[in-house]
């Protein structure tokens, strides 16, 4: 390093300086550490994705000293009782914060929710047996796929004729089905499942973009899935909530890696967890505790949307793609009436700080993610340039 900086002088400088930082502050220029940039970010990214302040704190303490143990969470043994005692806190608040029944176990995984697809029907899909699946956008496309490959899928009904830009509604669960899978809410097209059919089917779904955003009954669910770095905390590990008594009855060979019974024997130790991932994760849900919980952080949740929604609503310069009555809380999108002006807004975005806006290339437009950490500030900031660019290009 130049001027005397040594790689750990380094990391403790601009640990202390992420520590002491104002709220949304990039603090730290790597190149030059003694200088500080102090513009405000916005992070709209819909995954990996904003997070506390606190935890950001708390975490960068933990890489340094876990507990003062003078170990680093990153070296720590996954079998000590120093670790044991976090995954058992992450389960403990997991249960607490969803009010889970003691039928229901929680298991923290690799592989992300992508793995679920095809995780969910090898445990649960027998050969020749038959699930449900809607087809509500490309999440729930790419489950359909990998569930085919162990049984039969019935679509209950699909949004794909435009591009998934509402939810199907008025479908019928047909008797006999092994389950019923949902997706939740369409991180890309930004729609939201509002209703949930009355079944005596297993409810499964992946909820990986709006887990803990809102209240639910969790415990009409047998199976949920979302990976955690939208919501939950850092990417890396994959929360699965299952009722046990669904499983054992797929009657084929399952790899051991692959058999929810065997991470439940385990308690998600079957091979050495992501354990820096699973931490924050822990002090996420920590955080979300002290916001009231579910209960508390949802109207904040409502009251961000709402701002953003109505704004698109009222500049005709922006346009909503969602149908209203499946528009997603947590991620928000639209176009521009004008698509020559989309790069110019774009631009003024970046400049003023907006992270993450630029839309999924299969849709296009713009699209802003308002996970449980993003402060009301951040869409206020954001609010305020469109009405701004509005009265300029309108």
């Amino acid at each position: 390093m130049h001027n005397g900086w040594g790689a750990k002088h380094l990391v403790k400088f601009a640990t202390s300086q992420i520590v002491s930082r104002p709220p949304r502050l990039l603090a730290v220029n790597l190149r030059h550490p003694t200088k500080q940039q102090t513009h405000v970010v916005h992070n709209f990214n819909s995954g990996p994705s904003v997070l506390p302040k606190v935890v950001f704190e708390e975490a960068s303490r933990a890489i340094l000293d876990f507990n003062n143990t003078g170990l680093s969470i990153l070296e720590i043994g996954h079998r000590t009782p120093l670790f044991q005692a976090v995954m058992d806190e992450a389960v403990a608040l997991i249960k607490e914060l969803m009010q889970l029944s003691d039928d229901k176990e929680v298991l923290f995984l690799h592989g992300g929710a992508s793995t679920q697809f095809f995780q969910v029907p090898m445990n649960l899909l027998p050969a020749g047996a038959t699930a449900a699946y809607l087809d509500g956008g490309t999440w729930g496309t790419k489950a359909i796929k990998e569930a085919r490959r162990f049984g039969q899928v019935h679509v209950l009904g699909s949004s794909a004729d435009k591009n998934y830009s509402y939810l199907p509604h008025d479908w019928q669960v047909p008797a006999g089905m092994q389950y019923v899978h949902i997706t939740s809410n369409n991180t890309i097209e930004g729609t939201q499942q509002h209703e949930w059919p009355n079944t005596d089917a297993p409810l499964v779904s992946d909820m990986s973009s709006d887990i803990m955003s809102r209240q639910l009954d969790f415990n009409r669910f047998d199976l949920i899935y979302a990976g955690a770095q939208k919501n939950m905390g850092a990417a890396g590990v994959n929360l699965v909530i299952i009722n046990k008594e669904l499983l054992g009855k797929a009657e084929r060979d399952i790899p051991a890696m692959l058999d929810y019974r065997q991470h439940i024997a385990n308690g998600s130790m079957l091979n050495t967890p992501p354990v820096f991932a699973v931490y924050v994760c822990m002090l996420t849900l920590r955080w979300l505790k002290q916001q009231g919980g579910i209960a508390g952080i949802e109207p904040i949740n409502q009251a961000k949307a709402r701002l953003l929604y109505d704004a698109l609503e009222r500049l005709p310069v922006f346009t909503p793609t969602v149908a209203p009555a499946d528009r997603s809380l947590m991620n928000v999108v639209w176009v521009m009436q004008d698509p020559a002006l989309e790069a110019a807004f774009l631009a003024e975005c970046k400049a003023n700080g907006m992270v993450g806006i630029k839309g999924h290339r299969s849709v296009g437009g713009f699209r802003a993610s308002l996970y449980n950490a993003l402060e009301m500030s951040s869409v206020e900031a954001l609010v305020a340039l469109m009405e701004d660019f509005a009265r300029r290009h309108g």
